[in-house]
């Protein structure tokens, strides 16, 4: 066969596929592979780098968590490197920072002289005559609620007889029984474990507020209370397990509701409120595990 004939049958012949890497070809360091390197640009995130610092005309126009970023940075900088400039520019920075905020305070002042309805002053009083006045009327509202409700809730208070707190927590508790006409109970958990149990009490003194005829009940006092304290947890609890205030208004006081301390006074602020979905504000239930 000529020179020519060959070049032609194998111009025809079609190309064979080079032979593919066997499946179950071992690769890795075992197989005497080194693991590929990290790629060049790869940044290291720990790198020392000198924050880029704008002129304060933009700063001016940036949002509080950029500033708040770049003064992180600036700051783990200068902490790294120490030297005079770069100390000298956080606290530049800082600087910016602080007059920013006092802005704010000033703007707020007049935001809230503007709209009276967003400033606590016109509820709590600061001065001292109006503040004592003010304190009284809410003692009066408690203590007319509570009296209101002798026939209807109890105090128990559990102890045990090695117990020198429940000595000191007991008196303030017949205090309360003489002033609200409530019935109060003394339980000692050694003699009636029973109760400690069913009611969940561990500590004493454990002061608690009852609902007669019902299962439900609510923990005052953990350890020794002063007795303003426990007028003011007391009608707290009562208003929430009789209805009156939903959990969310429970640091709501006295002659506060619907004013500026009641959470709830603009609507409703809780995906669990009856309101946020339409529907009606509804007393709490709070009814006890049994």
């Amino acid at each position: 066969m000529s020179r020519a004939a060959l070049l032609l049958a194998a111009a025809l012949v079609p190309a064979m596929p080079a032979p593919a890497q066997a499946a179950d070809q071992r690769t890795g360091y075992w197989w005497y592979q080194a693991p590929p390197g990290p790629a060049d640009d790869e940044a290291d995130p720990d790198a020392l780098m000198k924050p880029a610092i704008p002129p304060m005309a933009e700063l001016a126009t940036w949002t509080p968590p950029k500033i708040r970023n770049l003064i992180e940075q600036q700051r783990d900088y200068a902490a790294t490197v120490l030297t005079v400039d770069a100390v000298a520019d956080f606290w530049r920075l800082q600087d910016f920072a602080r007059r920013k905020a006092r802005a704010f305070a000033g703007v707020t002042q007049i935001a809230m002289l503007q709209n009276p309805e967003l400033n606590a002053k016109s509820a709590n009083p600061m001065v001292g005559e109006a503040r004592d006045q003010l304190s009284a009327q809410k003692d009066q509202v408690r203590r007319q609620y509570l009296r209101g409700r002798a026939n209807e809730f109890a105090l128990v208070m559990f102890s045990r007889s090695t117990c020198g707190y429940c000595r000191v927590q007991w008196p303030i508790v017949q205090r309360f029984q003489e002033e609200m006409g409530w019935q109060v109970t003394l339980i000692d958990i050694e003699r009636r474990p029973e109760l400690a149990q069913r009611f969940g009490v561990e500590i004493t003194p454990t002061t608690m507020v009852i609902r007669r005829n019902s299962q439900q009940r609510m923990v005052i006092a953990s350890g020794v209370e002063a007795y303003p304290n426990l007028i003011q947890t007391a009608y707290q609890a009562v208003r929430l397990l009789a209805g009156d205030i939903r959990p969310e208004q429970f640091l709501t006081g006295a002659g506060e509701e619907d004013g500026f301390f009641d959470a709830l006074s603009a609507g409703p602020v809780s995906a669990t409120d009856p309101r946020a979905l339409g529907g009606d504000l509804v007393g709490a239930s709070l009814e006890p595990q049994r």
